[in-house]
């Protein structure tokens, strides 16, 4: 007899959902952590440690060729100046200001950013609906990041964390843009990146004094941040992914603002009404600038196997 069609799906979507969640936790975790121990730090002590396991996981499970890998090696290094470096130092350094939630929820704006770099640097087609929730969702940033106090725009009076996110989420879109059509396997890619990431950076950690932190809940946050959101994230997100279409698994990194905030306040922070209604119209924005025209003239295209450069959130990452 066969097994229902359903058990595939449930378990590619429970990877994701569980990449999500453990990417959310970066948000509330990482802000306890760059209370003591400085953004720098905490990136290099993340990619250093968590390099290895990956470079292990990538061998055991894509089996890659890594001579032809390390042909791709200044793409690679680009990739980790973008995404493993400046995405993550900057996200780190908006926790330092701002609220896990209200960095998630500007967070959430991504995919509309991604949609107009890619339309300035790749001159994809942005469209009526693309436009629309590009304005939509910046809109609803500017809730979230005013408090909805929307005349503070007139005054430039923002909070430098807000801001630094969305330079964050600026630096992700570019990382993910310049990461399309790389031939090495996702796992693979995010290894080899963790590992110029980790080698680069010694010698400013070294210069800077770095060392483990005396504190046991610094150091458990570090742990967490390594074996979650930078291992187990990474590989549940393309084991998820790769059993589903590309647009359906996309979908599930809007669980990482829901999460973050469910997190968050289960904590006791408090989620103000402008955040949240800024966060569902950033939510509507990127809804609206993602859905495609339905097509009358021809067939509908087969699922294509998805290639993932694995995103942190947002494609919106961690």
């Amino acid at each position: 007899m066969r097994r229902p069609c359903i058990v595939r799906p449930v378990k590619y979507s429970l990877a994701l959902v569980f990449a999500a969640l453990f990417w959310a936790g970066n948000y509330v975790v990482g802000a306890v952590a760059v209370q003591s121990i400085s953004p720098l730090d905490l990136n290099w002590w993340r990619w250093t440690l968590a390099s290895v396991p990956l470079l292990v996981l990538a061998q055991l499970i894509e089996k890659p060729d890594w001579r032809a890998v390390l042909r791709h090696w200044p793409r690679l290094l680009l990739l980790a100046a973008l995404g493993l470096t400046g995405y993550t130092l900057l996200l780190y350094g908006a926790l330092q200001f701002t609220t896990p939630q209200s960095a998630s929820l500007v967070n959430a704006a991504n995919p509309a950013v991604m949609v107009v770099l890619a339309a300035l640097l790749l001159h994809e087609r942005m469209g009526w609906r693309g436009i629309l929730g590009l304005l939509v969702s910046l809109f609803g940033v500017l809730l979230v990041i005013t408090d909805g106090a929307l005349a503070s725009v007139l005054s430039l009076r923002f909070n430098l964390g807000d801001l630094l996110m969305l330079g964050a989420i600026v630096v992700w879109s570019l990382y993910t843009i310049f990461g399309r059509g790389l031939k090495v396997p996702p796992i693979t890619a995010t290894a080899v990146q963790a590992g110029m990431v980790a080698v680069l950076m010694a010698p400013v950690a070294v210069a800077g004094g770095v060392s483990w932190p005396a504190e046991a809940p610094i150091a458990w946050a570090l742990v967490y941040i390594v074996v979650f959101p930078s291992i187990g994230s990474y590989l549940l997100w393309n084991i998820g992914a790769h059993g589903m279409p590309a647009g359906r698994a996309g979908l599930y990194l809007n669980l990482i603002t829901v999460f973050t905030v469910v997190i968050a306040v289960a904590l006791g922070a408090v989620l103000t009404v402008p955040q949240l209604l800024g966060g569902l119209i950033v939510f509507a924005g990127v809804a609206l600038s993602s859905l495609r025209p339905a097509r009358t003239d021809a067939p509908a295209p087969r699922d294509a196997p998805i290639e993932v450069s694995p995103p942190l959130p947002g494609a919106k990452k961690p």
